[in-house]
């Protein structure tokens, strides 16, 4: 009899300390959620509350500018009460595209050479050299850009300042290069062997297989990677800002110092106060670059399904 009380009270025992167990694996469980939860909250109030900053204060300049002003005049000049954005929005535009027309053949031409053709001990060390590029500060290459790049320009093309969309698409392009050519790498990487066997069994070459079989199998990788890479480029400031010129103006040729969204807003917006007109207008300019970022963002996720 007392030989089963012992049994039964270390039953007991034994049960209490399962349940402590699993009340305890429970509760932190709850409480890991919590917190992912929480930490998912605050980061959607804080974008919620930057966009809403922003696009309020933005939004202010058509009380004393017009709309069809703002979008659409090319004439900046703050004391006169003229902010006519159109030069920068142009800029802009014009240098992404310069930027893409660049860095998207290059940087896909890396990838496949990295992914296809390079041997392994190559590729060890082309990769780890990419990824080292892509942590470089953006002021260090607008630095190069500007002592090495501009007087560069300078000489074979006897341009009088050197600086200009020219100078900041290279600029751009080498800084987006390691982005898109590593994404690239990975997507093309990820085309299932059986593709190439099944292309090469057939008699393809290898730059058959390449163009019809592997880039379009991995197309929405690589477009993804150009979109990120354009984003970057998009918001690109302080390597812009020192091989531009920042000037606000229509540039007539590639080395007609000008001025995009980014460098024009961090270059005035020390000098403005916070509730004039010229401040809203520099609001205006930076809502902009957000809603662009934020449809790229869109975009690549509607590529991600399409590619899933």
């Amino acid at each position: 009899m007392a030989k089963m009380e012992q049994e039964l009270r270390q039953t007991y025992l034994i049960s209490k300390s399962e349940k402590q167990i699993i009340s305890r694996t429970y509760f932190r469980n709850r409480m890991f959620r919590l917190f992912c939860f929480l930490s998912v909250l605050v980061l959607g109030v804080a974008l919620l509350s930057i966009i809403v900053f922003v696009g309020r204060t933005g939004l202010l300049v058509f009380k004393d500018v017009s709309f069809q002003e703002f979008f659409f005049s090319t004439i900046w000049e703050p004391y006169d009460d003229k902010f006519g954005a159109a030069i920068f929005i142009l800029g802009t535009l014009a240098l992404t595209g310069l930027t893409l027309l660049f860095s998207a053949p290059i940087s896909i031409g890396v990838a496949i050479f990295t992914a296809e053709i390079a041997p392994n001990w190559l590729k060890r060390i082309l990769r780890p050299v990419l990824d080292l590029l892509v942590g470089i500060p953006s002021i260090v290459y607008g630095y190069l850009g500007l002592t090495v790049l501009i007087p560069f320009l300078r000489n074979i093309t006897g341009a009088t300042m050197g600086d200009g969309l020219l100078a900041s698409a290279i600029v751009l392009t080498i800084m987006v290069l390691p982005t898109i050519s590593r994404i690239s790498d990975d997507s093309i990487t990820s085309v299932p062997l059986e593709l190439r066997e099944a292309s090469y069994a057939l008699g393809s070459t290898r730059m058959q297989t390449t163009l019809k079989v592997i880039l379009p199998a991995a197309a929405p990788g690589i477009f993804t990677a150009v979109i990120l890479g354009m984003a970057r480029a998009i918001g690109e400031t302080m390597a812009v800002v020192m091989v531009i010129g920042n000037t606000p103006q229509l540039p007539s040729d590639l080395f007609t110092p000008t001025s995009v969204l980014t460098s024009n807003i961090v270059n005035q917006i020390i000098d403005v106060e916070f509730d004039s007109t010229w401040n809203n207008a520099l609001y205006m300019m930076a809502f902009l670059l957000l809603i662009i970022s934020n449809l790229l963002i869109i975009i690549i996720r509607k590529l991600r399904v399409k590619g899933a």
